[in-house]
């Protein structure tokens, strides 16, 4: 598609087929009109639609990043971006300005230099008075920096830094400046300290031989092009302001560490050292990211799962119980199990210390008067929740006398009759007070709760709709396939967190009350872990 600009400063008109123009038309109200003006609205279309596309392509993007300069044989890094996407930065002024202690001491907008408040924090320019932030280091400082281990091929990885750099003559001179003072904002010894400097990003280490060599590296590939790399960032989700990497290689790097440590028993030794360094050697990686997203700071990881157990991950009722709770809960934990997990647990145990699944199960069972692993995998369930409510006074708990009133229970998806004959035989052992039973248990269908309180149980009996709360549903959102979860609800009761903070400090209080929960959800999916953590803020 082209155009033509007729002499005179007359109308432009669109061109079609071989490029002759399209014929005026005899009144503006006829065919003609209507055909020009469409295609002006279709062109304008067009040009209003490509500048928003690349105005959503330059908010939402976050810009090249450290991975991209660091070699593929990188086996560990971590890095910050402090000019991540628009929308990360409006999420998180708009989160971190509801402290009132940020909005007074920190103060950052939108527009503002973060690199300036670090800088300021930090107190630099206290150490090297000769450096001004403006004049020798905010010329040239990017805004995403890296910490890295690479392997060069020597042995053991080496330490590398990674600043984003908008002016290579600057940035040379500048961190020549910096590494001169010694104050440890770039290199901590003055003797030491190397880099290159390359294509916006400064690489330093220990010297400029080594900074080069990662340098050269990169030509067998980036980081950000390895497969592996972006597999385990993808599990992780959105970018945000920060994320780490560590790479399969780096389980054998430990492996080797471990081994290489004086007075380490060697792995081939014992079956506890061998069953690690497998776990090692055979690491598949991990990521993991942190990010603001809906009035919440977020952090997110996935990678191999190592030793765990899978029986341990691989259910999706973690929070079946938890979100029966009542909704004055203020802590609440939930698991999930799937049949034979404690089986699964004694024989990798015993694998690592090179006993006997069923002696130790013996052992076990004749210490306590339970039937292993039977009784345990009864006692918890399917389900199982475990509620402290706002109310809860930890003086209560420590103090020695009544305990009846203490709003601490467990609650129980499984068989009732089960659960009370494993809570009789452990009531056999335990003396009961004035002829009371010390664990009091109420049952309603596949339910059943067990806690210190007979009144509070049979709160926690029925279902609470702690799990329709809007600060569990914002706070816990991978519920419906966790096979674990944590809740702390900080808007439960009557402000049970500004209590716990110190009265001679009205700052803290008026900060904590700007909390309303924290959520931490476990799950496994294909030979993969993964945990999610959120902090969420009141609107």
């Amino acid at each position: 598609m082209s155009s033509t600009l007729p002499p005179s400063g007359g109308p432009e008109y669109l061109e079609v087929g071989g490029g002759a123009p399209l014929p005026p038309s005899e009144t503006s109200s006829g065919r003609g009109g209507r055909r020009l003006l469409v295609g002006g609205v279709v062109a304008a279309a067009l040009v209003a639609g490509g500048g928003a596309a690349w105005a959503l392509t330059s908010f939402f993007s976050s810009g090249p990043q450290a991975a991209e300069v660091l070699p593929a044989t990188t086996v560990g890094y971590a890095s910050i971006d402090l000019d991540p996407s628009g929308s990360q930065k409006i999420e998180a002024v708009r989160m971190l300005r509801k402290f009132p202690s940020f909005r007074e001491d920190v103060g950052l907008d939108t527009d503002d230099d973060v690199r300036k408040a670090i800088w300021d924090e930090l107190g630099a320019e206290d150490e090297c008075p000769d450096i001004s932030y403006a004049d020798d280091v905010e010329p040239w400082l990017g805004d995403r920096f890296a910490m890295a281990a690479v392997d060069t091929g020597g042995g053991t990885p080496v330490p590398v830094g990674v600043l984003q750099v908008t002016d290579e003559d600057a940035a040379d001179e500048g961190l020549q400046r910096l590494r001169d003072c010694g104050s440890g904002g770039v290199v901590s010894d003055p003797a030491s300290g190397g880099w290159v400097i390359s294509d916006g990003w400064a690489i330093i280490a220990e010297d400029e031989k080594t900074a080069q060599q990662v340098v050269d590296a990169t030509d067998d590939g980036t980081l950000a092009d390895d497969e592996t790399y972006q597999e385990w960032m993808d599990e992780v989700g959105d970018a945000g302001i920060a994320s780490a990497y560590v790479a399969p290689a780096a389980g054998a790097f430990m492996a080797d560490g471990l081994q290489g440590m004086t007075g380490l028993v060697p792995p081939e030794a014992t079956d506890l050292g061998s069953e690690a360094d497998r776990a090692l050697r055979d690491f598949q990686g991990l990521a993991m990211t942190v990010r603001f997203s809906d009035g919440a700071l977020e952090m997110e990881m996935a990678g191999d799962p190592g030793l765990t157990v899978e029986s341990l991950y691989s259910s999706d009722r973690g929070a079946d119980m938890a979100q029966t709770l009542p909704d004055s809960t203020a802590i609440a934990v939930g698991a999930g199990f799937e049949d034979g997990w404690v089986r699964d647990v004694v024989d990798q145990v015993a694998s690592m210390v090179g006993g006997d699944a069923d002696e130790l199960l013996a052992e076990a069972g004749a210490g306590t008067g339970l039937d292993l692993p039977d009784d345990v995998e009864t006692l918890v369930g399917d389900s199982f929740a475990l509620s402290v409510d706002s109310d809860f006074d930890p003086d209560e708990l420590l103090s020695v006398g009544d305990t009846s009133s203490i709003p601490v229970a467990a609650k129980i998806q499984g068989d009732p009759e089960g659960v009370e004959s494993v809570l009789d035989k452990l009531r056999s052992q335990i003396p009961p007070p004035d002829g009371e039973a010390l664990i009091p248990s109420e049952s309603d269908g596949d339910v059943t709760v067990v806690g210190l309180s007979s009144d509070y149980n049979s709160e926690v009996l029925g279902n609470g709709g702690l799990g329709d709360s809007d600060v569990f549903r914002n706070a816990v959102r991978e519920a419906d396939q966790a096979s674990a979860v944590l809740f702390v609800n900080f808007d439960a009761g009557n402000g049970w967190v500004e209590d716990m903070v110190d009265d001679g400090d009205p700052g803290s209080v008026d900060d904590v009350a700007v909390l309303q929960g924290f959520g931490m959800s476990l799950w496994g999916t294909d030979g993969a872990a993964h945990a999610v953590l959120r902090l969420t803020t009141d609107d």
